[in-house]
């Protein structure tokens, strides 16, 4: 595709919910990769299971915990973006209830999330994981803007 939409692909993994607007999604995080100066060759995101990420977070980061998101950067330094982001699903369910907040909104604020590890916002600390925070949330704020008047 012209616009480059073709390079972000979602993948469901023993997962399926309603996802609207993907195509212009897929357009905005460009938009955002692009203006941080990072070409991007391919960006997968997986939304699975808890199970599916558990594993992930265990056999690769030795984590035996449970997550919303894992973000793989696999391009090497200077060179267009390859990066796979797994997300999910049940975690971004239940954050719902925790954040108080819709479930596309919490699903927004997650898949923005990897997009912002992706140019360097790190979220280990408490600073900046409040940077990381407020970060996500003028992404949300700039796609709801943005997503006015697009089909």
């Amino acid at each position: 595709m012209a616009n480059g939409i073709d390079k972000v692909k979602f993948h469901y993994v023993d997962v399926s919910f309603y996802f609207p607007k993907r195509n212009m999604l897929k357009s905005f995080i460009l938009q955002k990769l692009q203006k941080e100066g990072r070409k991007v060759e391919a960006l997968n995101y997986v939304f699975c299971t808890d199970d599916y990420l558990l594993a992930i977070n265990k056999q690769y980061l030795q984590h035996d915990t449970l997550t919303d998101i894992i973000t793989f950067e696999l391009s090497p330094k200077a060179q267009p973006l390859i990066a796979d982001i797994y997300i999910s699903i049940e975690r971004v369910r239940e954050n719902t209830s925790v954040f108080r907040t819709a479930f596309r909104n919490e699903l927004l604020r997650v898949v923005f999330h990897g997009i912002l590890h992706l140019i360097g916002y790190k979220d280990k600390s408490a600073i900046d994981a409040q940077v990381m925070r407020n970060m996500e949330e003028l992404y949300l704020r700039q796609y709801s803007t943005w997503n006015i008047g697009r089909k």
